[in-house]
């Protein structure tokens, strides 16, 4: 197993009847087995040949490009778009539908390398893929014989969270060896059981677990949006899922509000079982009498939020951002695994994740070394990694590519630290961390992360460079902020724009920040804020496809708010 298809097609050779891919079709679930997905593949690669496409030279940049917008992921602007386009050199493009087509084919227009474009749904004027497909269902040998570990497999364009898009060039080799590296870690899947995905596959993460997936010989469903996620879960029961935290913090924060809901005897229960969740840790033995109250809870509160889940979940993945440490400690108290992992595009992307065994998890890390990858930490904290999961370079940025990767180590551009020598921490982003006027350095996202523990603060962005103190940006959770209200009995605004100027609201907010404060250093700790009246969106612009807050883009468009607390005198 060398290259990507190679996964496929080894099961499609020894496994063909398995479902390998399902998704709701009119309503109802359809599956595609192996074999299906196989010839698939096949008579597309003979179809795609036969409009010319050149195979005779794989360097990177001779290789022709080919681009899928299809939904399974979130949307990019369409400025975005059009430079991944154009710098790629795309020729051929295939779409999913209309609203999609509508929405891009502006930046399409104007590039003069593509010569073609296909959908999936049918488009009034645009070409449909099954066109092209050819009955033949085995691939050309000779040319695929061609093709080797070192060969460029894809060119993913990174967040864009400080600037234009950077294009991660990644071998069959990068990729396929993260995938071997990974998979002693997911002892828990079975064959024959069903992952749910819903997270974007044009980021690495979610499209390196769907090959663990296929070589694990799992079934992969896909939800059907991100809206419905609850309904499929009750619909699929998946052994497993990936997630990116701010997800996990949604259905966490959903189901608090249905347990603020209760009354009596069973919201007590409620929150003396969310509140022995909290004080959950796997590597400090707890006693027999908080085992046994624990065990009490499953059988009573817990096994409920199991059932929304499906009823099957053994496991959730997690990377793309910090998760906050309070959701691991519950949601693993009520037996579902929180495998938080990290790693980077250019990484393939795993280099570190807590194992399902209690003996490969530490919660607060991200977990031990995977196999055959190696970390440093360089003199300031940063963390180099080297391995054969680091890219190849970035698409025509030789420059980039050797500031990044020296001596043969890929600076993360993340700080951390070990704990009990085995367990990587990540302790800040080098890039984010900032100077006060004062000459102290601050990590905004170690104290974002712990704020966000308060059930009233949704999202929130700490700022402070070359200012004399600690300001942040605050996103309120309104759904909580309304459930407090109505539980003093304060009459709401139906607007947010007014339900954050209430005095009562911004003295919660402050209650928040006073509880948390005294956990950081004096320079640290936040002295103003401002409440905003609109979470952060990816179509708004301040949150990147994989839910990542995008700071300059927040700094620019709140500039007069950050203004404003820094110009009355403090």
């Amino acid at each position: 197993m060398e290259r990507l298809f190679d996964i496929v097609r080894m099961r499609a050779a020894t496994d063909g009847n398995s479902v390998l891919l399902a998704a709701k079709e009119s309503g109802e679930w359809r599956t595609y087995s192996t074999s299906q997905v196989w010839k698939m593949a096949c008579g597309l690669s003979h179809g795609l040949l036969s409009l010319g496409i050149d195979n005779t030279v794989l360097e990177p940049e001779q290789q022709e490009k080919i681009a899928i917008i299809s939904p399974n992921r979130p949307t990019i602007s369409p400025h975005e778009m059009q430079f991944i386009l154009q710098e790629a050199g795309v020729q051929k493009l295939f779409i999913a539908n209309a609203e999609l087509y509508d929405r891009f084919k502006d930046a399409f227009a104007g590039l003069p390398s593509l010569k073609a474009i296909f959908s999936f749904e049918q488009i009034p004027g645009v070409r449909h893929w099954q066109e092209i497909i050819t009955q033949q269902d085995t691939p050309d040998e000779q040319i695929i014989s061609r093709i080797s570990g070192e060969t460029l497999a894809t060119i993913i364009y990174t967040s864009g969270t400080t600037g234009d898009p950077k294009g991660v060039m990644l071998s069959n080799r990068n990729i396929v060896s993260n995938i071997k590296d990974s998979m002693p870690v997911f002892t828990f899947a079975e064959k024959g059981a069903k992952a749910l995905s819903f997270l974007p596959l044009n980021h690495i993460f979610e499209r390196m677990v769907t090959y663990i997936y296929f070589h694990g010989g799992l079934s992969i469903y896909y939800a059907e949006s991100m809206d419905t996620i609850g309904d499929n879960l009750r619909e699929v029961q998946p052994m497993v899922f990936t997630t990116v935290p701010r997800l996990l913090e949604k259905v966490y924060e959903r189901i608090v509000a249905k347990g603020l809901e209760l009354k009596g005897i069973k919201r007590a229960l409620f929150f003396w079982a969310l509140d022995l969740g909290k004080r959950y840790d796997n590597a400090v033995p707890q006693g027999w009498w908080y085992n046994l109250q624990l065990s009490l809870a499953n059988k009573l509160i817990f096994n409920k939020w199991r059932a929304a889940l499906g009823g099957q979940v053994k496991a959730i993945v997690s990377g793309s951002a910090a998760c906050q440490v309070r959701l691991i400690r519950i949601f693993t108290a009520a037996k579902v695994g929180i495998m938080e992992g990290y790693g980077l595009t250019e990484t393939s992307p795993v280099i570190t994740v807590n194992h399902f065994e209690s003996e490969g998890r530490r919660i607060g890390s991200v977990g031990p070394l995977i196999d055959h990858v190696e970390v440093l930490l360089a003199e300031d904290g940063e963390i180099l990694c080297k391995g054969p999961n680091v890219m190849m370079g970035y698409y025509k940025r030789p420059e980039l590519t050797a500031e990044t990767i020296r001596e043969g180590w890929f600076h993360t551009g993340d700080i951390g630290e070990w704990v009990d020598g085995r367990f990587l921490k990540i302790t800040d982003r080098k890039k984010e961390i900032f100077k006060t006027s004062g000459g102290k350095y601050v990590a905004p996202q170690v104290i974002e992360n712990k704020m966000r523990e308060s059930p009233y603060i949704e999202q929130m962005m700490v700022v402070g460079s070359d200012r004399k103190f600690v300001s942040a940006l605050i996103v309120p959770s309104f759904l909580q902020v309304r459930k407090y209200l109505e539980d003093h009995q304060v009459q709401a605004p139906a607007l947010n724009t007014s339900l954050i100027q209430l005095p009562a609201v911004m003295e919660l907010i402050q209650k928040q920040v006073d509880k948390y404060n005294p956990e950081f250093s004096r320079v640290e700790q936040v002295k103003k804020f401002t409440l905003l009246p609109a979470e952060w969106t990816i179509d708004t612009g301040e949150l990147t496809p994989s839910l990542k807050i995008k700071r300059k883009a927040i700094e620019t468009k709140f500039s007069a708010e950050i203004e404003g607390m820094y110009t009355s005198a403090f």
